[in-house]
């Protein structure tokens, strides 16, 4: 069934979802607030945009042109509907495609978001493969390497690309950035609360960039009661 939201601490901002689909989380409203958006940004592109909170949330921070691209037939229409309910139509587009083989034009991103799929998939995994939530959860149809060559092929030299995903894949996320000219330039790991490990990563590389890597200060999400805490209600303000 599908349901009209506002996009949570987002008033002017509605977002269409499916009650038996994958629904956005937590995630997707960090990405958007940690990438790197200035006034030169003119071209974003949005991997797995499902049915499209980044691309929401980086209409209120630039008039950039922003793509998103995603495999699921449901979740590209869900997509369409929210960009026209929040008449974003001349700003956001929706793709419905593989964006391994989607044939975009080459260097022409000056900035890439992606939430991907966090899990591997091995042969101890027992899963429809075919799944909606598990094509969202688990690398069925877009790997982690998959993201970062595909980046590399589509940023302008200099663009960056910006990534959520789980603190114990980081080794993995360096290897490959290096491997495809992604430079890693800034990581911020944040927290359920002061008392828990870190269980959501954000990474952002540049391509060709120089090398010096920014650990940013931790970020907590909630307080002891539950709450959020300030520093993620400055993203809601």
């Amino acid at each position: 069934m599908e349901i009209i939201n506002y996009v949570l601490g987002y008033e002017n901002l509605k977002i269409i979802q499916d009650s038996d689909s994958f629904r956005f989380s937590i995630d997707s409203i960090l990405l958007p607030n940690f990438v790197t958006i200035n006034k030169n940004v003119k071209k974003i592109l949005d991997i797995g945009t499902g049915n499209a909170p980044i691309p929401l949330i980086l209409s209120t921070k630039t008039e950039a042109q922003i793509i998103g691209i995603e495999i699921q037939k449901k979740s590209a229409e869900l997509a369409r509907k929210s960009v026209v309910l929040n008449n974003l139509e001349n700003q956001v587009q929706i793709i419905e495609d593989d964006i391994r083989s989607y044939s975009f034009e080459t260097d022409q991103y000056d900035v890439i978001t992606c939430n991907p799929p966090f899990f591997k998939v091995c042969e101890n995994s027992h899963f429809n493969e075919k799944d909606e939530k598990t094509i969202a959860r688990h690398e069925v149809t877009l790997t982690l390497e998959d993201v970062l060559r595909v980046a590399r092929k589509l940023l302008k030299n200099g663009g960056v690309i910006a990534l959520v995903h789980r603190p114990e894949r980081l080794v993995d996320i360096l290897v490959e950035m290096r491997k495809n000219n992604i430079e890693p330039k800034k990581i911020q790991y944040v927290y359920p609360n002061a008392k828990e490990n870190s269980h959501i990563l954000l990474i952002e590389g540049k391509k060709n960039g120089n090398s010096g890597l920014k650990i940013l200060p931790p970020l907590y999400v909630h307080h002891k009661d539950g709450s959020y805490t300030e520093e993620v209600m400055k993203y809601f303000s």
